[in-house]
């Protein structure tokens, strides 16, 4: 089951769990939309594999199952590992 990470491990934006703009790897590294596109170009800087929307999880499902509460963040943000400038 997802863990629907509360964040954006680049810029900590807030990705709630009914967010659309959450934007997952297979290993559920987590970023928002804008820095998973302009920043990172579709590729998570942790295993390489594609960037895709992070589906929810009805509310009903949510009450039996939460969402994660735990932030990643990376040091430094994503435009430090990945040398790029927003």
């Amino acid at each position: 089951m997802l863990d629907l990470r509360p964040n954006c491990e680049c810029c900590d934006a807030d990705l709630p769990p009914d967010s659309t703009e959450a934007r997952i790897c297979t290993f559920e590294c987590t970023f928002c939309a804008r820095c998973a596109e302009t920043v990172l170009g579709g590729i998570c800087p942790n295993c390489r594999g594609n960037l895709l929307a992070r589906p929810t999880r009805p509310a009903a499902m949510l009450a039996r199952h939460p969402a994660s509460s735990r932030r990643v963040l990376k040091p430094g943000g994503c435009v430090a590992a990945v040398g790029k400038t927003l």
